[in-house]
This record gives structure tokens, C-alpha cells and sequence, in this order.
């Protein structure tokens, strides 16, 4: 497969770098909105070459194209790319309306064309492990998860919106939280076979005054830094998400889950995780807590080369290996050794897309399992606007059913 990259920004380079190595990838491309990007980017990493935009990539021989732009512009781009033709892999989220991710899934269905979005918490250790202890039946029924991305605006997004922003980039880093809902959402639906129907969110409004999260200021006229969600699920069960930017938190996992089961519960925090376990009958003096924490530990991250213009307290969302329950076998003996990101996931996100297109299988983070990672966030921003009214999700289904590489 011929692979397009439109945008070259802080984080295109681990995929870029990464599609470089798989042997299934035959070529890789780059466009962006500032041409000199691209072009480094293509010396550096000895790109087939670059394209002057978007047009002229969609016109070109490439049979694919990864979305890695700012949050809030994938989903034209992305049904831009599905009408010249062309698979898709996209950064997170799908897209920040409704109406844009329904016109997407209508798209695939209707092309065929293969959709992923590339959610770095379904590659998660602790989902990981929570995926498989759900489908042994390990928590019993498990009735009620959370989710956090716990993420404050001066570890590193301030740098990081003045990179990609200009002089106005305080117009866009006021970015409403829950429309930024994957990393949290994404872990909890991605381990538990079920979507949300509908969420009660509470908005926070800011006040530290520089500007940020500014009614008058931002672009969506957004001044909720910190965003707290409950959602309803189709199984009966409830789910909780919090989405926070203004937070004394500085150091340990961003995004961190909780699920809680009749026979078990799993409990991870910033530092580490346990699993409490029901005895049997009556007698709860028999039950157990195992600390599972060292489960959840990447091994092995480095920092790769060439990472120093990008802000040191986003460093540990490139700099990461693998954890003992995440499953190598499956990944290309060329991704041995390679840097990896986002708690080990980035190799097996760029090995998915791959292996989607070459086998045209659609992959597990779909169009179909996008929209319910990334529509109940959008959902949850209107009710926040109507001071935390419960509004109903829509669903659009299924989706064909995902492959268990």
C-alpha cells in the first residue's frame, strides 16, 4: 500500500517513521500546510515525496491517506479523502458533530473504503487487560466503568497549541474538553461490549483569565476547562468520564480506568492498579487485592531522535514500551527495537491499518466503533450547555464485526 500523511506536525512522526518500516507499506507521502514541514520531513525520514496539498495528494496513485491535522478539522478532511476514493486512518477524534460522523459511516458503507481512527486507548495495558478479564467473565456483570483523560493545559498543551496555532492560538486551545472524549471513552467501550444511550455532563467554567477557555476569545465559544460526564449504557449499566485541563496534576497516567463487576473490581489510578476479588458465599474475609500494577508498566521507552523541538511534558506520549500483557506476536519483526508511544499502542495502530487495507478487513477502531467512542463526548458538550440536561445518543449500529488480531 501507497500511504498519503496530511499533516506533519509533533506527532506524525512516530506514525510516519513506523509505516516506513512495514513491509506491507510499499511508499509514504506527506503534505502540510506549511510546505517546509513536509519537506523535512521527507529528507528525514527519506520519504517517496511530498505533495503541495490535499488536492493534489487525493488526485495522486496513493490508496490511502492518515488524517494526523487538528482536532477539530478530520472530519472534512476525512469524508474529503473517502469521496477522491482513498482508506483512512485518522487521529483522534472522528470528527466534533454529529452530522459529520454519520455523513463518514455512510461513506464506508456506502464505498466499501476502509475507516479507522487511531485511538491510542484501545491499545491501553489496562484495557487491554480489562477486554480479556471482561470476556473470561472474570467481573462477574460489570455495571458501572469510568474513564478520565486527566490532562492539565501546562503540562505541555500550552506549547503544544502554540506550535500548531500561530498568533491566534488561543482561539483554538480553548478546545471544549468533551469534544475530546476518546482517550477516556474509548478505554471503558473498548474493553465492555456495550455504547452509551444517553449522559447528564456537567461543564466547569474557568477562571484563570489569560485568555484560555475565553467566551469572547474562543472559537467555539467554549470557557469549560474541566467537563464531568454520566452516561447511561445500553447494557443497564452506567458509565462516568472526566475530561479535565485545569488540574494539579502533573505526573502518571492520563488516562486511567476503573470497571466494577459482581465478582471483581479493577481500580487504576496515576500511580498504579489493583484488582479486588469476591470470595466465594458469605465469608468476605476470604476475598482478595492483588496489586496488578507492574502488569501495567512500559518497559523499554527511549526517546527517539529528533523529538527535541517537541515540549518535555508531552515526552512521555512518545516515549514508552510495552507492558506484559500487551501481545508482540502479531506486530512485524521490523517494529522490534522502534520507538513506540502512548503506552506501547503506537505499534499496534500503525500494524492495524496496515494489515485493514492489505486485507481489506475492516479494523477493531472502525467508523462504527469511532462514532461510539467519539459521539457521546459530542453529545455531552450540548448538555453541558443546557446546564447538564440528559440528552439521548444516537447509535448507527455495529458495524461488520472486528477481527480479533
Amino acid at each position: 500500500m501507497k500511504i498519503g500523511v496530511i499533516g506533519t506536525g509533533q506527532f506524525a512522526r512516530s506514525f510516519i517513521s513506523l509505516w516506513q518500516m512495514h513491509p506491507d507499506v510499499e511508499a509514504v507521502y506527506a503534505c502540510d500546510i506549511v510546505p517546509e514541514r513536509a519537506k523535512e520531513h521527507q529528507e528525514k525520514y527519506d520519504l517517496a515525496g511530498t505533495f503541495a496539498d490535499v488536492e493534489e495528494m487525493l488526485a495522486s496513485d496513493v490508496d490511502s491517506v492518515a488524517v494526523l491535522t487538528q482536532r477539530w478539522t478530520h472530519g472534512p478532511l476525512v469524508l474529503q479523502a473517502l469521496e477522491a476514493g482513498k482508506n483512512v486512518y485518522s487521529a483522534v477524534p472522528m470528527a466534533i458533530t454529529a452530522d459529520e460522523i454519520k455523513a463518514i459511516i455512510d461513506k464506508v458503507t456506502e464505498t466499501g473504503l476502509i475507516y479507522m481512527m487511531g485511538e491510542t486507548s484501545y491499545y491501553n495495558p489496562a484495557v487491554v487487560w480489562a477486554r480479556d478479564k471482561v470476556a473470561e467473565g472474570a467481573f462477574g456483570r460489570v455495571f458501572y466503568a469510568e474513564g478520565d483523560y486527566v490532562h492539565d493545559m501546562d503540562n505541555g498543551f500550552y506549547a503544544a497549541y502554540k506550535y500548531s496555532g500561530g498568533e491566534d492560538w488561543k482561539k483554538t486551545a480553548s478546545y471544549p474538553p468533551m469534544l475530546y472524549p476518546t482517550h477516556a471513552i474509548g478505554g471503558v467501550l473498548g474493553a465492555l461490549p456495550t455504547y452509551a444511550t444517553s449522559v447528564s455532563c456537567i461543564g466547569i467554567r474557568d477562571d484563570r483569565g489569560d485568555g484560555v477557555f475565553d467566551k469572547d476569545v474562543s472559537l467555539w465559544g467554549n470557557d469549560f476547562s474541566n467537563m464531568s460526564a454520566l452516561f447511561h449504557l445500553a447494557d443497564g449499566g452506567a458509565m462516568r468520564t472526566n475530561e479535565f485541563r485545569r488540574v494539579g496534576y502533573w505526573r502518571g497516567h492520563e488516562s486511567r480506568f476503573r470497571f466494577y463487576g459482581t465478582e471483581s473490581v479493577m481500580e487504576q489510578t496515576g500511580q498504579g492498579a489493583t484488582w479486588n476479588i469476591k470470595t466465594e458465599g458469605e465469608d468476605y474475609r476470604k476475598g482478595k487485592t492483588l496489586d496488578i500494577s507492574d502488569l501495567f508498566y512500559t518497559r523499554g521507552g527511549q526517546v527517539p531522535e529528533g523529538f527535541g523541538d517537541v515540549d518535555p511534558a508531552l515526552m512521555q506520549s512518545f516515549a514508552s514500551g510495552n507492558a506484559k500483557v500487551q501481545d508482540r506476536s502479531r506486530l512485524p519483526k521490523e517494529f522490534e527495537g522502534a520507538h513506540n508511544g502512548h503506552e506501547g499502542s503506537h505499534h499496534f495502530l500503525a500494524d492495524d491499518f496496515v494489515r485493514a487495507v492489505t486485507t481489506k478487513t475492516q479494523p477493531p477502531v472502525n467508523a462504527w466503533k469511532a462514532a461510539r467512542f467519539t459521539l457521546p463526548g459530542v453529545i455531552a458538550l450540548e448538555s453541558a450547555r443546557q446546564d447538564g440536561a440528559r440528552l439521548p445518543i444516537p447509535d448507527f449500529g455495529d458495524g461488520p464485526e472486528n477481527p480479533a488480531w
